[in-house]
């Protein structure tokens, strides 16, 4: 299975791959490098939410694609919380290369205020609440809006988290795929 790496020019897309750093819920790197790669499928979908960003004047920033089923075992090994990290041994959509996490940016590349960080495992993540500012739901709702207009579902739990639909009908994959080349030792 070939993986379609995301990255500009060919993406307009910021990447802040924040698995390939320390700046995670894990507090250390879990990617070797920071490379973004989603299913064609995801690649496709991706692309037209580019170009429905880019016409309300934003962009999008990507913190994550691709998530090797090894990868999920290291998160759900530090927070083995179903409603924020699936459970490995069902798999996840991330590890399937049919979900993105991301945010937007303004005219400026200044990310849209959404009310928390990404990876912030609280109810504060979760979509729909009416007790942020008026502004944030309606940065919120412009996300959700570009995303599913550009064919995602959303998860209720995590504002930045977006999968293709039927994301279980995609084979779960490893790190095999990139040559062993994404994760850690």
């Amino acid at each position: 299975m070939l993986l379609t790496e995301i990255a500009p020019p060919r993406f307009d897309v910021d990447l802040d791959l924040r698995y390939a750093t320390a700046d995670n819920l894990t507090g250390r790197p879990i990617y070797h490098r920071a490379l973004c790669l989603l299913h064609p499928d995801a690649a496709s979908a991706l692309a037209r939410a580019v170009v429905l960003a880019r016409g309300i004047g934003c962009r999008l920033r990507v913190y994550d694609g691709f998530r090797p089923a090894e990868a999920q075992w290291r998160l759900w090994q530090v927070l083995p919380d179903p409603q924020f990290i699936a459970d490995p041994r069902q798999g996840s959509s991330h590890s399937r290369g049919v979900a993105v996490d991301l945010t937007l940016l303004d005219a400026e590349d200044r990310p849209l205020e959404m009310g928390t960080g990404f990876d912030d495992m609280t109810p504060q993540s979760h979509h729909g609440r009416t007790d942020l500012p008026a502004l944030i739901q309606r940065h919120r709702a412009c996300l959700l809006g570009i995303m599913v207009a550009a064919g995602w579902t959303s998860y209720p739990y995590e504002w930045w988290h977006y999968q293709l639909p039927a994301a279980g009908r995609y084979p779960l994959l490893s790190d095999s795929v990139t040559g062993g080349k994404l994760l850690t030792t």
